[in-house]
């Protein structure tokens, strides 16, 4: 249950590490979290994409527009990610 304070929800406030996949790119390119948060992408655009470790960590299956996917990085490390079905779309994630 989200709570409202001057029109901005808990949930809102609550919203971080979303990556917005968006004219075939992923933004932010690159983000640094901590071990243990999740990151949410958000396919933006009107063509479907994925997100896939290239270490084989997780591969989402095909995005439509608006859809999320998310990951729990437990573990400290650099992870590569790209989009499985445009694989120039790239972004690091560095987990702490």
């Amino acid at each position: 249950m989200a709570v409202s304070l001057s029109g901005f929800s808990v949930a809102q406030a609550q919203e971080t590490n979303v990556v917005a996949v968006k004219n075939f790119t992923f933004s932010p390119m690159s983000l640094t979290i901590k071990a243990g948060s999740t990151v949410t992408w958000k396919n933006l655009d009107g063509e479907p994409h994925t997100i896939v470790d290239d270490a084989g960590l997780f591969h989402s299956s095909a995005l439509d527009q608006n859809d999320t996917y998310k990951f729990r990085f437990d573990k400290p490390g650099v992870y590569k990610i790209f989009c499985g079905i445009h694989p120039h779309m790239k972004a690091t994630i560095s987990v702490q």
